[in-house]
């Protein structure tokens, strides 16, 4: 099974729609062997505190989480993005893991020429590689999408709009 890599962002973008049939979390789960950061742990737990959407995502999130995915790793001091995507980086390079999953969209393109051989995917991406795998419908991706994008503020999100046409096109 491919193993992936995500940050807070992106984990907290999946927990959003925990409540979807499928929960993209499960498909998630099926589909690759998530490991998580310990930084992006403490930063789902801090998140999860908040009586919020987002807190409520991150409580999702940490149903998912067990101890047997959680890793230590070296960060990197130069790295210019906070600790959850520079744990995230540091981890993905270090295991030479397959996929690193993150959702910060204004810095994809430091977060990706930070990768060595691991391949960047967005929250929107891996919903339409769902599609392609049959594991969701056009039209559940879209719900999902749709639900994820209007907690995240992700309306008029280059990469949302994209999936969005390839979605409608399907």
């Amino acid at each position: 099974m491919p193993e992936l890599v995500a940050d807070t962002s992106a984990l907290v973008s999946l927990g959003i729609a925990d409540d979807h049939e499928p929960a993209p979390l499960e498909l998630l789960e099926e589909a690759y062997e998530l490991v998580v950061p310990q930084p992006v742990d403490r930063e789902l737990e801090e998140i999860a505190s908040y009586d919020d959407e987002h807190g409520t995502a991150a409580g999702n999130v940490l149903e998912h989480v067990s101890d047997e995915r959680l890793y230590d790793v070296a960060l990197d001091e130069t790295f210019p993005l906070d600790e959850g995507e520079n744990a995230a980086v540091s981890l993905a390079n270090e295991r030479e893991s397959d996929v690193l999953l993150c959702d910060e969209f204004n810095s994809l393109g430091l977060i990706h020429a930070s990768l060595a051989d691991t391949r960047l995917v967005t929250t929107p991406t891996l919903l339409s590689s769902f599609t392609r795998r049959g594991r969701l419908s056009p039209n559940e991706a879209m719900s999902l999408l749709d639900t994820i994008a209007t907690a995240r503020s992700w309306d008029g999100n280059t990469y949302v709009s994209r999936v969005r046409s390839r979605l409608e096109a399907d």
